[in-house]
């Protein structure tokens, strides 16, 4: 018995399909593990703010995507690029400069004058939202509330905001500071103190980093490779039940 076997060769166009179908689950599977990695990216370095201490800060970190701003994945030669990325979503350059030091560390100094004033715990920490200073204290009405503010020297040499023939708190309660009613008597629950400080001046201050966004964006790096690999898995089941998958 004789058999005669013909093997022919698939045509071009079918290697050709082959190629884009591969190329574009590549293509898709990549833009959505960049997104992905991105968000995680985002809410680590959000919880991580608020585990801190560092308020609601986290909120102003954003992230974003080519999937999300493109819909497609950057072309270079015969080869691709797909990205994620994290970024601050404000235009506060107070808010932008307390998350670089909070992130990086940072030495402050003062903006005007010679030293920073650091409120002490018996007067309002806050003017608003902003830290009390020297001038926003009268701004407030507090030299007239808890007393004017008298310049002196402490042991070191630096200066002292001082308020003088104060009252605070007989049971010690914080940010209590009041004035003397007039003829020297005490308001109902105070005792009275010959001076408070109300401001330390100091030369300048080292902020420590709280949060390592670094390690946090290799972390998240580290795992790229992984969510290709998935995103791959998913776009093949997806197709073999006839689903599109991203830009598949």
């Amino acid at each position: 018995m004789t058999f005669k076997v013909q093997i022919r060769m698939p045509p071009q166009s079918a290697f050709d399909n082959f190629e884009r179908q591969s190329r574009a689950r590549l293509e898709a599977a990549a833009l959505n593990a960049t997104q992905i990695a991105a968000a995680r990216a985002k809410a680590t370095i959000r919880r991580e703010m608020a585990s801190a201490g560092l308020g609601r800060m986290g909120n102003a970190v954003g992230s974003g995507s080519d999937l999300e701003k493109r819909g497609q994945v950057r072309s270079s030669g015969v080869g691709f690029s797909a990205s994620g990325w994290v970024h601050l979503r404000t235009k506060s350059e107070r808010t932008v400069g307390a998350i670089e030091s909070y992130t990086a560390g940072a030495t402050i100094t003062p903006r005007k004058g010679r030293w920073l004033w650091i409120a002490t715990d018996d007067i309002p920490s806050k003017a608003g939202r902003k830290r009390i200073t020297p001038e926003s204290y009268n701004r407030l009405g507090l030299d007239k509330k808890i007393g004017p503010l008298v310049m002196v020297r402490s042991v070191n040499g630096w200066p002292l905001l001082v308020v003088k023939n104060a009252s605070v708190s007989g049971s010690g309660k914080a940010r209590s500071a009041k004035s003397r009613k007039i003829g020297g008597g005490l308001r109902k629950g105070q005792v009275a103190k010959d001076f408070i400080v109300a401001f330390v001046g100091i030369p300048r201050t080292s902020r420590q980093a709280r949060v390592d966004v670094p390690a946090i964006m290799r972390e998240v790096q580290a795992m790229l490779p992984a969510l290709v690999a998935e995103q791959l898995r998913r776009s093949k089941v997806q197709l073999l039940r006839g689903e599109r998958f991203a830009g598949v």
